[in-house]
């Protein structure tokens, strides 16, 4: 297996499968052109993508700059062989090169996968947090 960074769009394209939805091609664009936009994949050896994860740095004026874990996503048939933490470990250690002092993600609370993943990569709970959110019409 390989981790790659991938900053082209037909890269991502045609590992479109991995994503929640199939990736379209203007928010592919303005995602690549931004340097503080990052996308990781996992090929097989055979150059199959197999999972990826997606992260973005957020900077702020008091606190300085962390990387938030968007996505990952494994594909079904590539499921609990590690590929997923792995991928967790790799943006970690791209956020720390970056200069980013720490790394957080949100994720549904019934997803226990997923909160698998993340605790084994070294994630820990934040007692008290709260999600809320806005959604705006297209």
């Amino acid at each position: 297996m390989e981790i790659r960074r991938v900053t082209r769009v037909d890269e991502v394209l045609a590992a479109g499968h991995l994503f929640d939805e199939r990736p379209s091609r203007p928010a592919t664009v303005r995602f690549v052109a931004d340097e503080r936009h990052h996308l990781l994949i996992a090929y097989l050896d055979d150059g199959t993508p197999a999972a990826m994860i997606t992260g973005v740095e957020m900077t702020h004026p008091d606190k300085g700059t962390e990387m938030f874990l968007y996505e990952l996503g494994v594909d079904e048939a590539y499921q609990g062989r590690g590929i997923g933490k792995a991928l967790v470990a790799a943006l970690a250690e791209l956020a720390r090169t970056r200069g980013c002092f720490g790394m957080w993600v949100i994720a549904d609370g019934d997803n226990t996968a997923a909160l698998a993943t993340y605790r084994r990569a070294g994630g820990a709970s934040e007692d008290g947090q709260v999600v809320l959110a806005w959604a705006f019409d297209e």
